[in-house]
This record gives C-alpha cells, structure tokens and sequence, in this order.
C-alpha cells in the first residue's frame, strides 16, 4: 500500500482554552487558521500530564505517566517503550525530529531516524523533585513569578534562538524530502518551544495585540486562602511571596503570550508553504497539538502543573485527505495520538491497542460514537503525591489522596469555579468518580514508585557529576563532507539533482 506521510506540528505550553475551534477569533494566527479549516478539530483534548517531559512521553508513547515512568523532567524514559516512532519506523516510515522533546536519560532517539536539533532542556537527572522534602523550593530550575514581572519585548531570547533554528532544519528536511533523497514515507515531527514562558515576544509580535481585549484573565486573583490545597502548593512551589504582580505585570505576560502564538504561526506558515512548494501537502497529513497549556493568570495561576482547563487543556487538529473537516466536542486526550497516527499510516491496530492507554480518533473523526474518558496524571514538582483526573463527558473529577475531591461540570460552570464534590446533590456522580479512580489507580502504589524513582535519581545524578562528567544531551552531527559540492561527487549530478522543480 502507498503510505501517507506525517507532519506534526507540536507546541509548548498552549492554552487549549484559545482554540475552541481553530485559533479563537482575536489571535493573529493566519497559518493556523487556515490549517484549522481543512482539519478535524477536537475542542476538548487533554494532556497526559500537565507538564513537559511527562506529558510528551505519554504522547509519543500513549501511555500515561505511572506506566511509562516519566513522572516528572526528570525521569528517563525507557528505551523499551514503543513509540509513534518505533511503530513507524517499523512499517517503512523514515522518522525525523526538529525540536523539543524533553527526553530524560541516554536514549535521546525512541524510535527516530534523525534528530535535526538539540534539546532545549538538559537530559540528566538534575530536576529531580523529593517528596521527602515536602514543601521544599529547589531555587535553580523552579519556576518563579518573574516570567510574568519581566514580561516584555525583545529582538532574540534563548526561546527564540531554538525555534528559529527548529523551524530553519525543518524546512531544510522538508527540502530533502521533496527532492527526493529518501524512497520511504516520512514522519517528520517539528516541536516548539513557544509559547512557553518567559513572556517575551518580539516587536513586530507585540505590535499586533496594542489593543487586545484579552490582557486581562477572566477570574482574577484569589486570595491564597480561597485557593484548594495543591493550587496553593503551586503558589509556594512558583515563589509567589517573593514577587508583586500588578495588572500591567498579567497584561504584559498575557500579550507576549499571544504574540508568541503569531510568532509560532509565521514559523508553522513556512513549514507549509515549503511541503506545498515541493509538491508534498497533498500526501502528507498534519497533525497539530501542544504537550499542556498555560494558566496565564487565571485565579492568580501561571504556567502549568494544574488540572485546571487551561493548565490541562490542549489544541488538536488533524488534516487529512480522508477525514472531513469537522469541530468535535466528545473529550480525547494526547494518549490517542499513536494508535491515531498508526491507523492513518494503516498499520495493523492489533499490534498497537497491548501497548497504549489511547484509542485511535479515526473512527470518532468518522462519527463513530466514543465514551472512553480522558485520564490525567501529575506526580511533579508542587505535588506531595500523585494527582489524578478524569474528564467523562461533562463533568472532571480531580484526586489526590492529601486533599479533598474536586468535581466540576465543565457545561454549567466551564471556569471550573464550584466544586461540586461536597454538594449532596451529586453525591452519586462524586461516588461514581470515586470509584472509578480506585478501579483505574493504585494510589499507594503510584506514590510508591514515585518515591523510589525519586530516591535513586538523586543518587545517581549526584554521582555522575562528581568527577568528569559525560552528558546525555543530544549532539546533532553536522556531515559537512557530503553536503553541497565535494570532490567524491558529479557537479552535473549535484545541480541537477538539488534543484527542484526542474526543468523549469
């Protein structure tokens, strides 16, 4: 059979609550726009973890976070899960990466054929939180408040050095591809770090949101008190005593936060335009889709970490020949983008389902009805212990064996502000979610084999810097000797064979 090729588009850190279907009307998002009105977009997608290594390991493995292991930055990820990677690569698929990833451990590949970049984030140990230190605030790589009181502009960040780069390679492979420098279909995965904090955007982006009318959060700042208790762990673990943050501070953040969503879109428009000009848009399908989202203010919460709609909430779309355009609102989650991605490429599902939590969106695309419900995990830093989710229908039903349960009906109450879970009135629907938690999750023991990993990450990484120290960090090798023009080659064969379309 003639496979497809793949295209996903993978941000960082995007509020899902921005796109209910496509990019919300206020954001200058052409690229994304147009993708979004050929594509099947899934309204309520949830991240596996509402954090970056944990939520992308479950993405391209689809499996929550308690089985692959990756519980937090981190935690490695095993070479012995199959990935979107693996399996592709397995039925004839040339794989590739440009960008982020946010592997953690010496395996910097799972599955792929190339990786065009570097990571932007380290591959060891380092960011290991401790439960047996609850409440402690480990200074160096926590997040902290000033994202949000330094927001502003400027011409290059470290953010924008990598995206720049990632979208650069990207359309460097897409060039290779078109020429047609390999004879098997390609899975060519291009991720972000944008929108990501810290809030800097450049000028020309910052410009376009002047007179935005969204600089300033729905729900204002609570009073710590008012909060539930891991939101106020995220306050503490976030420093949020240390800094004052003003309206100006939320509407900075929030504008350079939307300019950074144009910015990504002018970086995706040229990925487009450059599989379109080597006559591949027809036969590639695009996936697009972030690894968790941004609070952005709301309640007085930023960044992630939360099971909140905008920490938790992603954007996802797939176009595809074969699948009609159409906004669905049945909830799915970033665990069904393997089987998704294997039954688009026609792979045999018996070999997928032993090996994820996800189930395949085709046939839901298709109007097949769907009742699997959207399961979260969160075991990281601004945790004493593991959290659970789930999304079913209209109602999230959040645990933590610390605190008190939440429930909300996301149709009456889509900010999430009346928890319902004490409300004798629902007591049969909170009763029913309780029982499905302890059906699905073991929490003793997932509190368990967090703690373990936790305890024997410290020691191994405090052992491998003490003396020479070997990183893990990726290395993209550059074969400058069978690029251009060398002496082992035909001129007449490089020009000719470079140039595309030719003849013309």
């Amino acid at each position: 059979m003639t496979r497809k090729n793949i295209l996903i588009l993978m941000v960082d850190q995007l509020n899902g609550t921005l796109f209910p279907d496509g990019p919300a009307a206020f954001l200058h998002a052409p690229n994304l726009k147009k993708l979004a009105e050929r594509s099947v977009r899934f309204e309520n997608t949830y991240t596996a973890s509402p954090l970056c290594a944990p939520g992308r390991a479950s993405f391209m493995s689809g499996q929550l976070p308690h089985r692959t292991g990756v519980y937090d930055n981190a935690a490695e990820f095993a070479s012995d899960i199959p990935t979107y990677a693996h399996h592709l690569r397995r039925a004839g698929y040339t794989t590739c990466l440009s960008g982020k990833m946010h592997f953690v451990g010496p395996d910097q590949m799972h599955g792929l054929e190339e990786r065009l970049t570097t990571d932007i984030y380290p591959a060891d140990f380092g960011w290991t939180p401790d439960y047996r230190k609850p409440g402690e605030r480990i200074d160096w790589w926590y997040h902290n408040m000033g994202s949000v009181t330094g927001a502003g502009v400027a011409e290059i960040s470290n953010q924008m050095e990598y995206d720049d780069d990632v979208a650069f390679q990207a359309v460097r492979k897409i060039h290779d591809y078109g020429r047609g420098k390999y004879d098997r279909p390609f899975c060519l995965t291009v991720s972000f770090t944008h929108p990501h904090d810290p809030y800097v955007a450049r000028r020309k982006y910052w410009d376009l949101y002047e007179d935005c009318a969204h600089l300033q959060p729905e729900i204002p700042a609570m009073d710590y008190e008012d909060h539930d208790p891991h939101s106020r762990r995220i306050f503490d673990a976030n420093d949020w005593r240390s800094f004052t943050i003003t309206q100006e501070n939320i509407a900075r953040s929030r504008r350079a936060y939307f300019a950074n969503i144009s910015y990504l879109d002018d970086k995706i428009g040229e990925i487009l335009h450059a599989l379109d000009a080597m006559h591949l848009a027809e036969d590639t399908t695009i996936l697009f889709v972030s690894d968790h989202g941004d609070m952005l203010g709301e309640r007085g919460l930023w960044f992630k970490m939360s099971f909140f709609e905008g920490s938790a909430r992603v954007p996802l779309m797939i176009a595809d020949a074969d699948l009609a355009p159409a906004r669905i609102r049945t909830p799915v989650s970033t665990l069904d983008v393997l089987p998704t991605l294997c039954d688009i490429a026609g792979i045999d599902m018996s070999e997928i389902m032993p090996w994820t939590d996800g189930k395949s969106l085709v046939p839901l695309a298709q109007g097949s009805p769907r009742s699997e419900p959207a399961l979260m995990e969160y075991a990281a830093e601004a945790s004493y212990a593991p959290l659970v989710a789930i999304r079913d229908g209209d109602w999230k039903y959040i645990h933590c064996d610390l605190d008190p349960p939440q429930l909300f009906n996301l149709a009456n109450d889509p900010s999430e502000r009346v928890n319902l879970a004490t409300d004798p009135a629902h007591a049969g629907t909170t009763a029913r979610f309780a029982a499905a938690v302890q059906a699905q999750w073991d929490m003793e023991a997932y509190d368990a084999e967090v703690r373990q990993s936790q305890a024997r990450r410290w020691i191994v990484y405090e052992a491998l810097r003490n003396g020479a120290y070997f990183p893990w960090d990726y290395q993209p090798l550059q074969k400058a000797s069978e690029r251009y023009m060398r002496n082992h080659m035909d001129l007449n064969e490089v020009e000719e064979k470079q140039r595309f379309p030719r003849g013309e």
